[in-house]
């Protein structure tokens, strides 16, 4: 299993979003199996935060391969689907970060609107290093909620052919053209941008 600074040597940095991704694979590749090399085990994501860099570095699942879905529910829900046999495990983030003081949050807010005086940069690293923490050492019954289930295998990813699209001449994947004023563009073309 891959260790937490490989992920955030491929990430930039550490943070509780990555941490909470390295924890989610864990748990998945430990009811699951290794490592995808191929598209062995598909994951679905249901948001686009730095926990996902962790999922992609940690299981395998990646966009190139077909493997990663994403769903943009802005939820921090992930789904890994095991091929051949359908078996899958849905985790959901139930966890509760530790209580901050009025202080912290007032320096938090501070840090959001753009503040990065030194005082407010040593809360806010105080308050990642105090989550990240937190996350690494809650018990999975009390980070996540599991469901095992079986689902339907998604497709595996196809390759398409690419064709210059006749507006701007860049090429793109076959089934993402659309037609125009009797002309095969791509989606940007299409929209008018």
């Amino acid at each position: 299993m891959k260790k937490l600074d490989e992920i955030v040597k491929f990430h930039g940095h550490i943070c509780p979003g990555l941490v909470l991704g390295y924890r989610v694979s864990a748990f998945a590749l430990k009811n699951l199996g290794k490592r995808s090399k191929d598209e062995e085990i598909v994951a679905i994501v249901e948001n686009n935060s730095c926990a996902v860099d962790a999922v992609q570095v940690m299981t395998g699942c990646t966009f190139g391969k077909g493997n990663l879905v994403f769903k943009d529910y802005g939820k921090q829900v992930y789904t890994f689907i095991k091929r051949p046999s359908g078996k899958a495990v849905r985790i959901s983030i139930d966890w509760t970060p530790p209580p901050e003081t009025e202080k912290q949050k007032e320096l938090w807010q501070r840090y959001m609107k753009g503040d990065s005086s030194k005082s407010v940069l040593q809360a806010v690293h105080q308050r990642k290093t105090k989550k990240i923490e937190s996350i690494l050492k809650t018990s999975d019954k009390d980070l996540f909620k599991i469901k095992h289930l079986k689902m339907p295998l998604p497709d595996e990813a196809r390759i398409y052919p690419s064709v210059r699209c006749e507006k701007c001449g860049e090429k793109t994947m076959e089934p993402r053209l659309r037609v125009k004023s009797g002309k095969t563009v791509c989606i940007p073309c299409f929209e008018g941008n």
